[in-house]
């Protein structure tokens, strides 16, 4: 059984935020530019696993680290 744990699959998403730029404004991006979100700071994020809403959370940053703190599970009644 361990054995198939570990060949499972999953691709977590998280969202931060949203905007909306045309393309082009996107292909002259150089590392490091900065996108504007429609998010603020206590705003939630969402959590996909594998493209299903699955929780809520909260950005935490410690140090030089990002994290995402889960805060509710969504179930499949309340999405």
């Amino acid at each position: 059984m361990d054995q198939a744990v570990h060949r499972v699959s999953v691709e977590i998403t998280v969202v931060l935020g949203r905007t909306m730029m045309p393309v082009r404004q996107l292909l002259k991006m150089g590392r490091g530019a900065v996108i504007d979100l429609d998010a603020k700071h206590e705003d939630e994020c969402w959590i996909y696993a594998n493209g299903e809403l699955v929780a809520r959370g909260e950005i935490m940053i410690v140090g030089d680290k990002i994290g995402v703190s889960v805060t509710r599970m969504m179930s499949s009644m309340s999405l």
